[in-house]
């Protein structure tokens, strides 16, 4: 299967882009001559993991009928100091809520089949980089 976009530019640093019938402007902030009208392109390789793995865990734990009242990520990436300042490693911080009642064994395994399993960002990220994650309860 092959994926393909367009990419139009818009001016300055502006560019868009239509994704399965979704608009999506990048931009670069005013220092680099940009008008900060969207994110910056790399930092999406950040909403791109945490979309994937947050969407996989979310499924797993409902098919296990566990009781998800609240989820939440954090995400970050460590850039090299140099040009092209590139990511060095990523970490995922899901987060619970302690009072869901959730069994521990359950989100455990949800998100290990999410990064081993069926995470495509994550699986292409680790390819060249190190992903780290933890769970925490809220």
């Amino acid at each position: 299967m092959k994926k393909e976009i367009q990419m139009n530019w818009l001016e300055d640093m502006a560019f868009e882009s239509v994704l399965e019938g979704h608009r999506l402007i990048i931009d670069a902030d005013e220092s680099v001559g940009g008008k900060n009208q969207g994110p910056p392109p790399k930092d999406l390789l950040l909403v791109s993991l945490a979309g994937c793995t947050a969407m996989d865990v979310i499924s797993i734990l409902k098919k296990m009928r566990e009781p998800v009242s609240w989820f939440n990520l954090k995400v970050s990436g460590d850039t090299a100091e140099e040009h092209p300042k590139k990511f060095t490693s990523f970490n995922v911080v899901y987060q619970f809520k302690k009072s869901d009642g959730l069994n521990p064994q359950n989100v455990q395994k949800a998100v290990e089949l999410s990064q081993n399993k069926y995470c495509g960002v994550s699986a292409t990220l680790k390819d060249g980089h190190e992903v780290t994650w933890s769970i925490e309860y809220l």
